[in-house]
Parts: structure tokens; C-alpha cells; sequence
């Protein structure tokens, strides 16, 4: 039974994943080689039965070559880019099976290659990627409250509120919240 979608930011981005595909002429079976998420959910997270996962969200963007945020912003509401973001105009994603919470405070623009993103991991939580999104991705993560295990190249980084770790993104990463309370941070992403 279809289970139905809790937000319309998930509707229209099951929509989009669907053009996404339909532009490139793939069938499920191709974009689930490509991607390494099986047939199953795609067909699931494209007809809105399911919200993806990030890290399945991020499996697809780096099939389709673009940011999350990107992605997100396609299926925002918006009419066009805007110097000034409001809080209450930034577009929120959540993660429900991993306890992630995303927020785009600086959209990003196809004329800029920075964005800004405020996350907010849950006591706990666990979140990881096996690839970038696009290969070199500059990030800068600057934790505003808790405690942050980022795990890249094979290095384990431990943050605490305050600290900030620059790197570039060529592998799996892993965020971790190694608290007993919520990790708020703040993620530059710059294109290179």
C-alpha cells in the first residue's frame, strides 16, 4: 500500500528524479547499475512512495553530476535566485531514517560555485556517503553546537563546537554526531 508522502518538497523531487532519468533515456535497470541503489527503490523514491535516504540522494546526484543542494533546489518553490534568503524562505530536507536534517541557507546559483548548508545531525546519528556528489568538492565544516565525527580519506576528524575542517571531497566520507545531544554545523560547499 502506497504510503503517502509527508511533504511536497518529496513529490516534487520524486518528480524530478523521474525527469532526471527520462532526460538521459535510462531505464530503471540502467540508472540502478549506475547508481548502486537497486531497481526497487528507485522505482519507489521516483513514484513518491518513499523519501530517499541522503545517502541514496547522494548516490544519484553524483550519477547525475550535481550538488544536493542543487538537486533540492530544482524542487524548491522557488521563481528564481535571490540575493536575500529569508529564514523562513530556506528550503529543509530531512532524512527521517538517519536523523538528518538539511537546510539550504544560500541556495546554490549556476552562476556561483559556494552554497551554504546548515545541518543538524540527531544524538547518534550516523551518515555516510560512499562518493561525492562531484568529484573535488571543496567543503568547509564549521560545527556550531555539539560534537562531529567527519571521517574522509580514511582519517577520522573530531570536532567540537567552534571548529572547523576544510577539505576537498574525492572519496566516501562519513558524518557522525559523537554527543549525547543534537550537532548543529554549518557546511560550506564550493564547486571546483
Amino acid at each position: 500500500m502506497k504510503q503517502p508522502v509527508e511533504d511536497e518538497v518529496d513529490a516534487r523531487l520524486a518528480a524530478r528524479l523521474a525527469e532526471l532519468r527520462g532526460e538521459r533515456g535510462w531505464s530503471l535497470g540502467e540508472l540502478a547499475e549506475r547508481s548502486g541503489v537497486s531497481r526497487s527503490t528507485l522505482s519507489r523514491a521516483e513514484r513518491a512512495e518513499i523519501s530517499p535516504t541522503a545517502a541514496v540522494l547522494n548516490r544519484l546526484c553524483h550519477v547525475y553530476g550535481r550538488t544536493m543542494s542543487r538537486l533540492l533546489s530544482e524542487v524548491e518553490a522557488q521563481t528564481g535566485p535571490v540575493p536575500l534568503v529569508r529564514a523562513g524562505e530556506q528550503g529543509v530536507w530531512e532524512d527521517r531514517a538517519s536523523g538528518f536534517v538539511r537546510r539550504s541557507v544560500s541556495p546554490p546559483h549556476p552562476a556561483l560555485r559556494g552554497e551554504l548548508v546548515e545541518g543538524r545531525l540527531a544524538a547518534g546519528a550516523d551518515l555516510a556517503y560512499d562518493r561525492p556528489p562531484v568529484p573535488g568538492l571543496e567543503q568547509h565544516i564549521w560545527v556550531l553546537e555539539g560534537s562531529l565525527a567527519v571521517t574522509a580519506q580514511d582519517v577520522e576528524h573530531r570536532l567540537d563546537a567552534g571548529d572547523c575542517l576544510r577539505l576537498r571531497v574525492w572519496g566516501p566520507t562519513r558524518f557522525r554526531c559523537t554527543g549525547d545531544r543534537e550537532t548543529r554545523y554549518v557546511l560550506a560547499v564550493v564547486l571546483p
